[in-house]
């Protein structure tokens, strides 16, 4: 049987290419914490402005009910169609991408929801939407 006599090298943790990212890190760092100094010292009056609100979001769909009795409501207020279509046009000229959505009874005439969708294109309105509800089936 034979015998070790001489001893295994005991196993060593290189450390060079661990030291090299730390000062890589180190010098990125402070390079760009020295840019970001640079950029908060440049001198510059901004434009000044009576009112400072926050700028408006984008609208919502207008929401447009067509009943059964054939009545018709914006947003919950009753109007006729040609108070409508004055309406909508309004609406599109503050906000050209101005949508709506239409809801009409299903137990409805649908002749009443076609004049709506009419007075819609009248006054301009490209993005136009009709609500519906899926069927629900048995399983």
């Amino acid at each position: 049987m034979p015998l070790k006599v001489h001893r295994d090298e005991q196993p060593t943790l290189n450390l060079t290419p661990m030291i090299d990212i730390v000062f890589l890190l180190i010098i990125f760092f402070m390079v760009s914490t020295s840019f970001s100094q640079m950029e908060r010292d440049i001198r510059l009056q901004v434009p000044q402005v009576r009112s400072s609100g926050p700028l408006t979001p984008a609208p919502e769909k207008k929401v447009i009910n067509v009943y059964r009795d054939g009545r018709i409501t914006l947003q919950g207020q009753p109007v006729t169609l040609e108070e409508l279509q004055r309406r909508l046009r309004q609406a599109r000229r503050q906000y050209p991408d101005q949508g709506v959505v239409v809801r009409g009874d299903a137990q409805g005439a649908f002749q009443r929801v076609a004049e709506v969708l009419e007075a819609c294109r009248q006054a301009g309105l490209k993005e136009l939407a009709i609500s519906v509800q899926p069927l629900r089936t048995r399983r």
